[in-house]
């Protein structure tokens, strides 16, 4: 915001008020979708960056061996608040998007993002000093 960067990838949350009041511009977000808190700015794949798609995602995690009943109650629960105006208003005000659904489809995601950064890592060779 002083002018010293002319360009960075940084995320929604930490970033959406600023550009929302006209202190940086947003160029796209990162996605494979628009983002809801930002609507008028296009995905890097819609701007030309075939293919990219990049996000960030929190969720809710219980131990192993915790009994489905427990989890498909909390399950429930976060849904429901996920899409009551009080938490979306909360949740949206930095930029981040409430997402839900199912356990299942959750541990996809991990599964998925993992295999992708391994990949990543593991193509330059990258390893931990």
């Amino acid at each position: 915001m002083a002018g010293h960067v002319q360009m960075m990838f940084e995320s929604l949350n930490s970033m959406a008020a600023f550009v929302r009041s006209g202190k940086v511009r947003g160029l796209a977000v990162s996605g494979a979708k628009p983002s809801r808190v930002l609507p008028d700015l296009p995905t890097l794949d819609e701007s030309g960056v075939a293919g990219y798609d990049v996000t960030s995602w929190s969720g809710l995690m219980a131990p192993a061996g915790v009994p489905r009943a427990i989890v498909d109650r909390l399950n429930a629960e976060v849904n429901k608040a996920i899409i009551s105006p009080a938490f979306k208003d909360k949740l949206e005000a930095p930029g981040s998007e409430g997402g839900g659904g199912t356990p299942e489809a959750f541990a996809e995601l991990i599964r998925k993002d993992s295999a992708k950064w391994a990949d990543v890592i593991k193509r330059p060779g990258a390893k931990i000093d």
